[in-house]
């Protein structure tokens, strides 16, 4: 068996090539999928969240960490799966309805994937309805609501209003985010929580789920 540190060392470093041939190499030895997640995978993308808070990262080397625990994720999901691993927790995310901006959401989702969540990434421009419609299809913990529009925001108080109405709000933890959104706009809608990047997003969500 190889050195699973370099798998380690390849997610920091956003070597995705790498990432994916050492996981595809552990599993033809033998190594357990929930293992290589969890003891070297996850941590690894916590060492990137904590480079950049300490400003030692930023969203580029973010983005390529992402994708290299993305490229390596490839190959485990179906392993996971088979032997009935359960996620983190499961995560609708989308760019809230009027709004069409998607690099911080899709930063958001990659990072939570790269934290052991399951994530159902809704795209752009999501009405209330499909939010519920899905978290409710996926029996998902947590919806994570972007925008990047100061217009579109009160789309964010919307969707809370229906997930209410839907008798949903108390089974899911609702947590938004982007450039216009504030701590103090979270409170005043009724979210369960805010973050202002991306990697603060994964420990919200972590919280959120009592991880």
């Amino acid at each position: 068996m190889e050195d699973l540190n370099q798998l380690n060392e390849a997610i920091i470093n956003g070597d995705a090539k790498t990432a994916r041939g050492m996981v595809e190499r552990a599993v033809a030895e033998g190594a357990d999928p929930v293992q290589l997640v969890h003891e070297h995978m996850v941590p690894a993308m916590n060492i990137v969240g904590q480079r950049f808070d300490c400003n030692e990262y930023f969203v580029p080397e973010l983005l390529l960490s992402a994708r290299a625990m993305k490229a390596a994720l490839e190959i485990l999901r179906p392993l996971l799966a088979k032997c009935g691993a359960e996620p983190a927790g499961r995560v609708v995310i989308g760019t809230i309805k009027g709004d069409l901006h998607d690099i911080g959401k899709n930063l958001v989702a990659a990072m939570l994937e790269g934290g052991g969540f399951e994530v159902i990434d809704l795209g752009v421009n999501v009405p209330p309805e499909k939010f519920i419609a899905t978290a409710k299809e996926k029996n998902a913990n947590i919806i994570a609501m972007s925008a990047l529009l100061t217009t579109t925001m009160p789309a964010m108080k919307t969707t809370i209003d229906a997930l209410k109405e839907a008798g949903l709000r108390e089974h899911v933890k609702v947590l938004i985010g982007g450039a216009p959104i504030t701590r103090k706009y979270a409170d005043e809608i009724g979210a369960d929580g805010y973050s202002e990047n991306a990697p603060g997003a994964v420990s919200l969500a972590k919280t959120a789920t009592g991880k």
